[in-house]
């Protein structure tokens, strides 16, 4: 089992557009497919519900750790945390990093995603497997939006 995701794609923008696609919460949510209350700041807490279809009763929140301007956004959140039964308050927390990278065609994502070796045993296989796949699409949905919006 590994604690951390990986991913990376070159995306065909000025590092300038990719940042605002990743840190203007309207941008974010067209993407990501959720709908922000509000403006992402460091310290604090982005909330707002989920619109991926049949995921819409889903709350989503996470907590902004760094926002280093066409460098580094960071969060930290509770991943896969969809049973609405469960209070995922009391669980660590996983840190999501996206690094930016000027190249000669445009701009290198980088995300990753650690910490997941501090989630309950129970749920890290699945929450590992289930973001490792969900990370793989965001991928493909910020491409696809910075395509359709450059």
């Amino acid at each position: 089992m590994q604690d951390r995701i990986e991913k990376r794609i070159e995306l065909k923008a000025p590092v300038s557009r990719v940042w605002r696609a990743l840190t203007d919460y309207r941008e974010f949510g067209e993407w990501f497919r959720v709908k922000l209350e509000g403006p992402f700041a460091v310290g604090r807490t982005a909330r707002g519900n989920i619109t991926y279809p049949g995921y819409e009763h889903y709350k989503w929140e996470a907590v902004v750790q760094a926002m280093e301007p066409e460098r580094l956004f960071s969060f930290t959140w509770h991943p896969y945390a969809i049973d609405l039964n469960v209070d995922y308050s009391k669980e660590p927390s996983t840190l999501v990093e996206f690094k930016l990278e000027k190249t000669p065609d445009g701009t290198l994502l980088l995300l990753s995603e650690s910490g997941f070796d501090k989630i309950p045993a129970g749920r890290r296989p699945e929450a590992f497997r289930m973001n490792d796949g969900g990370w793989t699409e965001q991928m493909k949905n910020i491409e696809a939006h910075i395509a359709a919006k450059t």
